[in-house]
């Protein structure tokens, strides 16, 4: 692992860090921010996963999030949103390939060589993060934005037990049944549809629901609505009758300043989780 740069922040310290993975067979980035109470003994985590086009940078800097996250005393991880490099397939569309890994293996050639987010977040940097820093392996929580928030829901049901809580702001709830995740899914994982299954959120709150408590904001001017069909994961929520709250906010739509406005929601709800852990 490789120190990029390390900055005070909120009494804390907010690092770049990049390191080999063997997951995606490249060099990965990651951010890593340290809340004061860090420099005493371990600390909770919680983990922010970002969107279509980001990389570890976007919410490091948009989000609001470190000094919510200091008060708090929870670590905040922003990791990359997939591999990079001149040998990692790419397309020209902004919602497939590089920073459009959608937080799957791929099975599917030419991405199967490196599209392995699942297994990169997962695995191998959980594994970095707990041996390197002072951070609490049985504390964690995960949120995420857009595509970063169907990776929040989906690798928090899918790994029962690991996780605290979970949030989303404006998730991509129900891809197998979007434009936002068909088109993916195919290129990744292959035309059987079984295989998308496991990475739809709106499907997994059906069979299996999440221990912990869910929440979602959604904004009601968002102009991907139709792509992200909040009303699909809302359904199967209550179906369920899961531990939930989703939330339409008038008036606020895709961006980050969507995100900033609801941040503080989003670490006080975690940080309550976490506490109970």
């Amino acid at each position: 692992m490789k120190t990029q740069s390390e900055t005070g922040c909120f009494g804390g310290v907010q690092g770049v860090y990049s390191h080999a993975s063997a997951a995606t067979g490249t060099d990965m980035t990651f951010g890593l921010f340290l809340p004061p109470q860090a420099a005493q003994g371990k600390v909770p985590l919680l983990w922010y996963l970002s969107g279509l086009t980001c990389t570890h940078e976007n919410a490091m800097t948009k989000a609001a999030a470190q000094g919510w996250a200091a008060e708090a005393g929870i670590a905040l991880v922003f990791p990359d949103t997939s591999p990079r490099g001149p040998e990692v397939a790419d397309d020209a569309a902004f919602d497939m390939g590089q920073g459009a890994g959608f937080y799957v293996n791929a099975t599917e050639a030419p991405w199967a060589p490196h599209f392995r987010m699942w297994d990169y977040l997962t695995v191998d940097l959980t594994r970095l993060l707990f041996d390197n820093f002072p951070l609490d392996e049985g504390r964690q929580a995960i949120t995420g934005h857009s595509m970063g928030g169907h990776g929040a829901l989906t690798i928090a049901m899918g790994l029962p037990g690991r996780f605290a809580s979970v949030s989303a702001f404006s998730p991509i709830t129900n891809p197998t049944q979007s434009d936002w995740g068909r088109k993916q899914f195919t290129a990744y994982l292959g035309s059987d549809e079984g295989a998308w299954a496991a990475h739809d959120a709106t499907l997994l709150m059906r069979a299996r629901g999440f221990e912990g408590p869910v929440l979602v904001d959604q904004g009601g001017a968002d102009q991907f609505l139709d792509l992200l069909r909040p009303e699909a994961l809302a359904e199967a929520m209550a179906a369920r009758r899961q531990d939930s709250v989703l939330r339409i906010q008038p008036g606020y739509d895709h961006s980050y300043f969507f995100v900033a406005s609801f941040m503080r929601d989003h670490v006080e709800f975690h940080a309550k989780a976490l506490a109970r852990a």
